[in-house]
């Protein structure tokens, strides 16, 4: 009887875990009409790129609010724009929130995605 009521849980638990991810709520980010790297590159102009770079300082300084253990320190616009230059120009299929996020990860020191 006691080997049947382990089964059983070892069961229940087997069919709880592949589950468990979906309750997670996914990521919603708010961000301009066109976020890809192909609308970045087409705008040369800083105008037209100043509101891409000040999304990824918002990014950024939500990043500092989630994550005050691990804060990315004050940047400028200019390196704001060199990183996602080089980030799109290495990710041509990628997006400036790719490029947010994975400037997150190394200035923050972590290096590497947030995982929960």
């Amino acid at each position: 009887m006691h080997h049947s009521k382990l089964v059983a849980c070892l069961l229940l638990a087997g069919a709880l875990i592949p589950t468990s991810h979906l309750s997670a709520a996914s990521l919603k980010l708010l961000g301009l009409d066109d976020m890809s790297c192909a609308a970045w590159k087409k705008k040369t102009d800083p105008d037209l790129r100043e509101p891409y770079i000040q999304w990824v300082r918002g990014f950024l300084t939500g990043h500092n609010y989630a994550n005050r253990s691990k804060q990315v320190a004050e940047v400028s616009s200019a390196t704001v724009a060199m990183f996602v230059d080089r980030y799109c120009t290495e990710h041509a299929t990628a997006t400036v929130t790719d490029a947010a996020m994975r400037m997150s990860d190394e200035y923050s020191g972590r290096n590497s995605p947030i995982t929960r």
